[in-house]
């Protein structure tokens, strides 16, 4: 593609500022003049061939462009006529090195924002600049449009017109249409005339459309007063803001095109998204914040890079106050929706506005997205994660897995609310679960062999850490071997209670006979399984039954402390009343002394507490063991009773999900 820039004008209107040069050497701002603007801007956009026409002070042009130094290759063609004719001439004169080209043509003195040229650069066919919003100017060229084609160009041309530029993109097969006219009008002596005239006359040859870029900035610069209007429209142009946000760790070529697209718009203000709202959204992020914003600080184009806490973008933006927010168009619809309903919105308390480009949907992304999903998937990236997002939120969230669809549901599943994303941080994998799922009693009688089973079939389908209930962790020298099975699998965590003998669900208490294991023994075990460990990602959890076996607080929490001492990386405390009080009591005792040591909670009976009100009072880990298991059984159980007492399945159709949305579950590989 070529540009056509015509520059053989006398410029008479500007007065003594063309008097030494012609007009498109004035100066616009304190960086450029009209045309340096003009040639940086087409070498930015790849367009690096230019003609240009020259008359008035050709030489001092031509001297001029060359000590520009910039990319691109500039043919003079000198309209040696150029007091006596219009540009049409010019066109003409230079007719042999335009012919069979697709042509960026625009006039010498026109300013234009930088996305124009993008637009007019990547229209699919022939256009020209207009705008349905400006008022018709009574000097400047005005255009008549047909479904969008034009029709007819002209100053005078008032009925039925919207303003126009002089500024087109001429696919190869328009352009030699008009390029014939306008040789047929000079060789009939016709070159006072505008090459619009010419247009006219095989406008239904040359199909060229209106580009409609509305209020955005495209003038001509005829005169002094032109030039004070546009320079300032160039002042807001250069201090307008420009606000885009990112959680991505890794940068591509879509990623690249659409921050160079935004830095035309004005000083780019990129947000990169906390680890915490990152891991809260999407998945755990591979690099960490302060890596995520060097890579972004790095980018050419990138103003200035800051946190953006959560996934709403309304605290930066009311801080901030960005004159526009750019976003690909893929948050339209979908789980992003209302978080661009509410940038609308608090753009507009201030005037702000939203762009939105085409989404990049190429394979190579959705490749490299799955490439990032293996790694996360991998067991020596796995297992540390549980223990990073400890330190990174405060307070993680597992749900009961105990299998690939349901490990799938706990890795999936994510609500929005109040411009948060909420979703499990991690899964447990419960011998109580298990054992249910296999139809067999909850009593260590499935062996750690068909454990690990489930622990395969949940780890190959999804990236989550895993939490994994231990039981009582079974003979020492057995959970020595235990541990290291877990750890070489990829799992964070391994939680043991300090019982012994044949066991029995803690929510039975004191109902069934259940025997706590002495703080010596339990503390060895503890011990032999730190040992054992290979990395300082694994962690071993003591679970406490001294709540549940109704043997008081103070044995509880010197429990704990002994446990701690021993090495473990964790506590879990346990207790199967409805009211937290214990709990807490607890908690608060045990933060007291032990300021780090995580504290795991399992709220089943004392289900009425909120995520909030745990993490407040110190806990770190919020378990919810078994409610998949309970939903399910009791959902299964009445569809089936459904179908023998109706002899058919159309009655349990509204309590069935659709296979396709189990299959969206389930990914291809």
């Amino acid at each position: 593609m070529k540009a056509l820039i015509l520059n053989s004008g006398l410029g008479r209107r500007m007065g003594v500022l063309t008097s030494e040069h012609p007009k498109c050497m004035t100066e616009i701002s304190p960086r450029d003049t009209i045309l340096s603007r003009q040639l940086r801007l087409l070498a930015q956009s790849g367009v690096t061939d230019v003609v240009m026409t020259t008359g008035y002070f050709d030489e001092v042009l031509v001297q001029y462009c060359r000590s520009l130094e910039l990319p691109i290759h500039i043919e003079f063609v000198n309209n040696p006529l150029y007091a006596q004719t219009n540009y049409i001439y010019s066109i003409y004169c230079a007719r042999e090195v335009l012919r069979d080209q697709d042509i960026i043509l625009m006039h010498g003195d026109m300013v234009f924002d930088e996305s124009v040229l993008d637009d007019l650069i990547g229209s699919e066919r022939s256009c020209m600049v207009v705008s349905s919003v400006l008022p018709l100017p009574e000097k400047d060229f005005k255009a008549v449009l047909h479904n969008g084609q034009v029709e007819k160009v002209g100053i005078d041309i008032f009925a039925g017109a919207i303003a126009a530029q002089p500024v087109y993109q001429l696919k190869r097969e328009d352009w030699n249409v008009w390029l014939d006219a306008i040789c047929a009008f000079c060789e009939q002596d016709q070159t006072s005339c505008y090459a619009e005239n010419a247009l006219n006359t095989v406008s239904d040859h040359c199909k060229v459309y209106g580009l409609d870029v509305g209020e955005r900035l495209c003038a001509e610069i005829d005169n002094p007063e032109d030039l004070a209007v546009i320079s300032a429209r160039l002042r807001e142009l250069e201090n307008r803001t420009v606000y885009m946000c990112f959680s991505t760790d890794m940068i591509h070529s879509g990623h690249i095109a659409i921050i160079r697209k935004a830095a035309k718009l004005g000083r780019l203000i990129v947000g990169v998204l906390s680890d915490e709202a990152v891991a809260s959204y999407k998945r755990f992020p591979l690099l960490p914040f302060e890596e995520r914003k060097s890579l972004f600080e790095s980018i050419n184009g990138v103003w200035k890079v800051v946190e953006q806490k959560t996934l709403s973008y309304a605290e930066n933006l009311r801080k901030l106050r960005p004159d526009c927010v750019v976003h690909g168009d893929d948050w339209k619809e979908g789980f992003q929706r209302p978080i661009r309903d509410e940038v609308t919105a608090v753009l507009s308390e201030y005037g702000g506005h939203l762009v939105e480009y085409p989404y990049s949907r190429e394979g190579k992304y959705e490749e490299l997205e799955k490439a990032s999903r293996a790694q996360l998937s991998m067991p020596d990236f796995r297992r540390g994660r549980l223990k990073k997002l400890i330190t990174m939120k405060g307070l993680v969230t597992a749900l009961e897995a105990h299998s690939g669809i349901t490990g799938l549901i706990a890795e999936k599943t994510t609500v929005l609310q109040e411009g948060k994303t909420y979703q499990f941080d991690a899964m447990w994998i419960s011998s109580l679960c298990d054992s249910t799922a296999k139809g067999k009693p909850d009593i260590e009688l499935v062996d750690m062999t068909s454990r690990f089973r489930t622990i395969d079939d949940i780890m190959e389908v999804t990236t989550k850490p895993i939490i994994f209930d231990g039981d009582t962790g079974g003979l020492t020298e057995h959970f020595v071997y235990t541990v290291r099975s877990l750890e070489r699998m990829g799992v964070s965590m391994v939680i043991i209670e300090d019982k012994t003998g044949l066991k029995k669900n803690s929510l039975f208490g004191t109902e069934v006979v259940q025997t706590q294991d002495s703080i010596e023994n339990f503390c060895e075990k503890i011990r032999a399984g730190e040992r054992a460990k290979k990395t300082g990602d694994f962690m071993i959890c003591a679970r406490i039954e001294s709540l549940i076996l109704e043997q008081g607080m103070e044995d509880a929490l010197r429990r704990a402390f002994a446990y701690v001492d021993a090495g473990a990386d964790a506590i879990m405390i346990h207790s199967r009343k409805k009211d937290p009080t214990e709990i807490f009591t607890f908690v608060e005792k045990f933060r007291q002394r032990e300021k780090e040591t995580p504290i795991v909670v399992v709220p089943t009976s004392f289900n009425t507490v909120t995520e909030e009100e745990f993490k407040a009072r110190g806990v770190n880990v919020v378990i919810y063991a078994n409610q998949l298991t309970r939903t399910g059984f009791p959902a299964m159980q009445n569809a089936a009773r459904m179908i023998l007492e109706n002899h058919r399945a159309k009655e349990c159709d509204d309590i069935c999900m659709s296979i396709k949305d189990i299959i969206t579950l389930i990914p291809e590989e």
